[in-house]
C-alpha cells in the first residue's frame, strides 16, 4: 500500500475487502449444495426431471429421536427409508438440527414429505420459508470498520 494514501482510502479499501469476503462466505455454501443436486435431475428423462425440479421443495422435517440414539444417524436412517438408501439419505440432507430441536432439512417431493411423515419418530414436515427483516428494502445503513 502507498504510503500516502489517506486514511479514509484505506478504510475505504477494507470496507470493499470485508464486502467481498461477505459476499464469498456466503455465496459459495449455496452453490455447493445445489450442485448435486443438478446431478441427480441430468439423470432421468427430461420430462421427469422438469416435474420433479418443480416439484421438490426444500422441508424441515422435526423427528422425535430414542434416548441415546446418535441424530445424524437417526436421521438418515428415516430418511433412507423413504429414498430407499441411507446413501441416498445422506446425499439429500441439506443440514442437520441437532441442539435446540432434532430434526434435518432436505429438498422432497410432495410425494416424499407424505411417505416421509408416515415414518416413526417423524413429528412434523413444514416448508423452509425464508423471512425478511424489518426494514428499508434497500441497503442504504452504513458498516462502520474501526
Amino acid at each position: 500500500m502507498n504510503a500516502s494514501a489517506s486514511p479514509s482510502s484505506s478504510r475505504f479499501l477494507l470496507f470493499v475487502s470485508f464486502f467481498v469476503v461477505v459476499v464469498l462466505f456466503v455465496a459459495l455454501p449455496v452453490t455447493s449444495i445445489s450442485a448435486p443436486m443438478a446431478d441427480e435431475h441430468a439423470k432421468l428423462p427430461p420430462e421427469e426431471a422438469e416435474a420433479e425440479v418443480e416439484e421438490a421443495k426444500v422441508q424441515i422435517v422435526y423427528v422425535d429421536r430414542p434416548e441415546g440414539a446418535d441424530p445424524e444417524e437417526f436421521h438418515i436412517h428415516t430418511l433412507g427409508a423413504v429414498l430407499g438408501s441411507e446413501e441416498a439419505a445422506k446425499e439429500a440432507v441439506i443440514y442437520h438440527y441437532t441442539h435446540a430441536a432434532s430434526g434435518f432439512s432436505a429438498k422432497l417431493t410432495p410425494k416424499q414429505v407424505e411417505e416421509l411423515q408416515k415414518q416413526a419418530g417423524v413429528l412434523q414436515v413444514v416448508p423452509s420459508r425464508t423471512y425478511q427483516l424489518h426494514g428499508p428494502s434497500t441497503a442504504t445503513h452504513r458498516i462502520s470498520i474501526i
